[in-house]
């Protein structure tokens, strides 16, 4: 894995690549609110990590709730050009929400490959640890991860060709959130939120340790 501060002073990246783009939205939303209490300006990050190559195609996936409160959202993904795979958010009797994309991204993921040399992937879930190995050994693909390097799984991290942690910007890759501001400042401190995403990467990193005492 090689760590870049930007993807515009990677030399193995040239202008002929052909790239595609995953944005696992709610990855990268909650590590940001409970980093920084802020957004995630996804703009600044589509155009940092195609860094002026062949865009194929942008996918970001994304949760629909009953109050419809995220449809601006959407639509300022689709003004940036970004496509938007939706899914319902799954509520269970006991009150457990879910909303998982891991499988509809890494099906979208190797459907594309064919058509791509560069695979991008952000988010810091563990979980896409397979899909990575799978499109570098299997088709031969150079895939990078872009995600905050706090709660990104360090396994991911590993075996990516190349990482670009979101967190050395912030001035770029974020947005002041004023709803979050204010409650920040009316409860005077954020540590909670420092150790939420502490416990989210050791909880990354607890599932890889998993998976791989199965396969043994």
């Amino acid at each position: 894995m090689t760590k870049i501060k930007s993807n515009r002073h990677n030399p193995v990246i040239h202008p002929h690549q052909r790239v595609g783009v995953f944005i696992d939205v709610q990855n990268l939303y909650y590590s940001a609110k409970n980093l920084y209490r802020k957004k995630v300006n996804f703009g600044n990050i589509l155009n940092e990590t195609v860094a002026g190559r062949k865009l194929i195609r942008a996918f970001a996936y994304v949760v629909r709730t009953e109050s419809k409160e995220e449809m601006p959202f959407f639509d300022a993904l689709y003004n940036l050009g970004i496509e938007k795979r939706e899914k319902d958010l799954q509520i269970f009797y006991s009150g457990m929400k879910k909303a998982d994309w891991d499988v509809g991204l890494t099906v979208d993921a190797i459907r594309l490959a064919p058509s791509l040399d560069a695979v991008i992937l952000v988010s810091g879930d563990g979980d896409y640890v397979p899909l990575i190995e799978y499109l570098q050994k299997s088709t031969g693909k150079y895939v990078e991860v872009a995600a905050f390097g706090e709660t990104a799984s360090s396994k991911l991290i590993e075996v990516a060709d190349s990482f670009l942690d979101l967190s050395d910007d912030q001035d770029r890759f974020l947005i002041v959130d004023r709803k979050l501001s204010e409650n920040k400042s009316q409860t005077g401190n954020n540590s909670n939120n420092g150790q939420k995403a502490v416990d989210y990467k050791k909880n990354n990193d607890r599932k890889q340790m998993h998976k791989k005492n199965i396969k043994k």
